[in-house]
């Protein structure tokens, strides 16, 4: 039995950069250390033959190489390889952390940086200046982006089958394509998505996506159809197979208004989809009668009267030519559906400095200790070379520009108290 996963959680790292060396020549004061080379990024790229993310199914974390140090003679130390994860095309990228969505992968080959290496940090050599031509000074590497992202996978397809069980949308499927999905005769036979490749003529072709059958309360997590109606989403029309046999006791015309009241409850953009009915199974003994009393219904109801409706049977292959070239024709004037509404972005730039927003927190612990927070601070901390005295006067000349001593005193830190900055600690001093 295959297994289909259409989400997965992971975590990706990217690589620090390479620390900066300090070194010096031969000739007395002459600095000589070079940068650390970047990190390596994560990158996510779209393989076409993958069709699922069973991949992320037990492996889940993905850490990419970190840049070389720096070398002597002012030479810069290797960039890191990239690290490059595949997934299948339709998946959207979202991180959790932000709850923003990264992007949106379709295209073969297309790439998506999801964490950023760090940058090297720079040698002695960048620091030399005519009041200190000799540093003993240089940067650790940058941290690499660590985020935790998840992948939702919404397939591809032109054409969407939906409708409650067992109602023939397996049956059509492998009437129309090549595809062989699962038929039984009991409800949820389909219990993954099929894809099968239409072909109306010599030049055109669609594809057309098989979907678990939804049935009432689907949108709020009841049967298996709220896994799969985000699969929908991407489908320029929708085919609404509607039973006309009768054989199960239900009215169509129920059946019918059921389905759309699960698009509308899950996404109500779903109703913006170009749809056409489709009354399967006419080859029953009832089923004339029955489409005869389902269309007199639908012409009641203002949002579904101006759909066609297009009878057919998957057994005697009845009517299908026409419904398919109704649907390779909407297929060329229906644009596809934007899944991610791209953010505006002001072209107006502004320079000014903003003021009172700070870069950290100051938390006072249970011991009387002080605690440091902050990225900035944290990035600093990393990026500080704590072997080098002149590195340590630099560290606490930024945290001085940055207010954290004047704020550390506005809240009561007295000569002596502990500060934390992670795992570092000093001594505050008035």
């Amino acid at each position: 039995m295959s297994i289909f996963m259409d989400s997965a959680k992971i975590i990706v790292k990217a690589g620090k950069g390479g620390d900066g060396m300090v070194a010096f020549r031969r000739a007395k004061y002459v600095p000589d250390g070079g940068d650390g080379g970047r990190g390596g990024s994560v990158i996510l790229i779209v393989d076409e033959g993958l069709r699922t993310l069973l991949d992320f199914r037990y492996n889940r974390q993905f850490k990419a190489a970190a840049g070389e140090s720096g070398k002597s003679k002012g030479m810069h130390g290797h960039a890191a390889k990239d690290s490059y994860i595949k997934v299948p095309p339709g998946t959207i990228v979202r991180d959790l952390d932000t709850d923003k969505i990264l992007g949106d992968l379709t295209e073969n080959g297309q790439t998506l940086i999801v964490a950023k290496g760090g940058c090297g940090g720079r040698g002695n050599i960048r620091f030399a200046t005519a009041k200190n031509p000799a540093p003993k000074l240089a940067e650790n590497g940058e941290p690499g982006e660590e985020k935790t992202i998840e992948l939702e996978l919404k397939i591809l397809a032109d054409v969407g089958l939906i409708g409650l069980p067992s109602v023939g949308k397996s049956t059509l499927l492998s009437v129309i394509s090549a595809a062989r999905p699962k038929i039984g005769a009991y409800h949820f036979t389909t219990i993954t998505p099929n894809l099968g490749m239409v072909h109306v003529n010599e030049n055109q072709s669609f594809v057309v996506a098989d979907l678990p059958g939804l049935i009432e309360g689907a949108s709020t997590g009841a049967g298996l159809g709220i896994q799969f109606l985000r699969h929908i989403e991407r489908t320029r029309v929708l085919l609404h197979i509607v039973d006309m046999s009768g054989v199960e006791g239900r009215s169509s015309y129920e059946d019918y208004l059921t389905i759309m009241s699960e698009l509308k409850q899950y996404d109500l953009r779903l109703l913006e989809r170009p749809q056409i009915i489709v009354a399967g199974k006419m080859d029953m003994p009832n089923a004339e009668e029955n489409l005869t009393d389902f269309k007199a219904k639908l012409l009641t109801n203002e949002l579904a009267k101006k759909t066609p409706v297009f009878p057919i049977s998957s057994l005697t292959k009845q009517g299908l030519t026409s419904l398919l070239n109704k649907t390779a024709a909407l297929l060329e004037v229906t644009p596809t559906f934007p899944l991610c509404k791209k953010e505006s972005e002001d072209d107006t730039v502004y320079y000014g400095f903003q003021t009172g927003k700070k870069h950290f927190e100051i938390r006072r612990l249970p011991d009387a200790s002080w605690e440091l927070n902050g990225a900035e601070i944290e990035k600093l901390f990393a990026m500080t070379n704590f072997n080098h005295d002149e590195t340590i006067k630099r560290f606490a000349r930024q945290l001085r520009g940055m207010g954290v001593e004047a704020e550390l005193r506005a809240r009561g830190a007295q000569n002596g108290d502990i500060v934390h900055i992670g795992s570092f600690e000093f001594e505050f001093v008035d």
